[in-house]
């Protein structure tokens, strides 16, 4: 046989063997080439399958039952729920390790809580002073949340602060029903030398709603005023209403771990 009928039978195998073949999606495969080497084709990735390997990523909420929704659908044996109460978070691990087999992490779900608008109000204002008219039209901006005494009282004492804002407050005396009434000399020209007075309650409660989707709490706030050159001005200071911020976000983390039959661990991931 000569070199040129050795070499046609080679050359045809080697042609079949780069023949194109049906291979299946989701598998890896080892590929020998005509010059003898051999190649991996891995078909498992989803370029290939149409469907990603795992799930990863990172879903903010901003309620608990949006937490427990996305928790119900996505979460498995080994999730992890961690709570941290200086940062007001809650955070899961969805695919957190098992026991004897170490997982990815990446997959998360993060409860952060957002204060409501009428929480920021108070306490953007809180302890600070304000004039006459400025303080009786905060009153008037934020009715619905107060609660003692009525709405309607006190609106009936901030159009009081209103229509006396031209006078000359001298004098605050404690009443024994719990008031404070100022007393005032009048300095328009037709009723100069006029004197009246204004009784206001000296404590009245509040009930505000901290974040998104949660509860309502009541909150006692102290009539706090200033007489001086400038005239009479008003305020409040809230008691303690750093502990009510956190009550509230504990009643959030309970309210995860009785719908959830996973612990809520006090920290935060790795």
């Amino acid at each position: 046989m000569t070199n040129t009928d050795s070499v046609q039978p080679i050359a045809a195998l080697a042609q079949q063997a780069l023949a194109p073949k049906d291979v299946e999606a989701g598998r890896i495969y080892l590929v020998a080439t005509a010059n003898g080497d051999v190649k991996t084709m891995n078909l498992t990735g989803p370029d290939y399958t149409g469907k990603l390997a795992r799930k990863t990523g990172t879903t903010t909420v901003r309620d608990a039952e949006s937490f427990l929704a996305y928790w119900t659908k996505h979460h498995d044996d080994n999730s992890e729920v961690y709570a941290d109460n200086e940062r007001l978070t809650v955070t899961a691990v969805l695919d957190a390790n098992a026991a004897d087999e170490p997982r990815f992490g990446s997959h998360r779900l993060h409860l952060a809580l957002r204060e409501t608008e009428a929480w920021k109000q108070w306490m953007r204002f809180n302890g600070e002073l304000m004039g006459q008219e400025d303080f009786a039209e905060f009153l008037e901006d934020h009715l619905p949340e107060l609660l003692e005494p009525a709405a309607a009282d006190m609106l009936e004492i901030a159009q009081s602060f209103q229509a006396n804002s031209k006078v000359d407050f001298q004098s605050a005396t404690r009443l024994s029903s719990g008031q404070r009434k100022f007393e005032y000399v009048e300095t328009t020209t037709a009723k100069a030398g006029q004197k009246g007075a204004l009784e206001v309650p000296e404590t009245f409660v509040v009930g505000l709603v901290p974040f998104d989707g949660s509860a309502g709490y009541k909150l006692t706030a102290r009539l706090r005023y200033r007489i001086g050159q400038n005239g009479l001005r008003l305020g409040y200071k809230l008691d303690r209403p750093d502990e009510i911020r956190a009550k509230a976000f504990a009643d959030v983390v309970k309210a995860i771990g009785e719908q959830i039959d996973t612990a809520v661990m006090n920290g935060s991931p790795a």
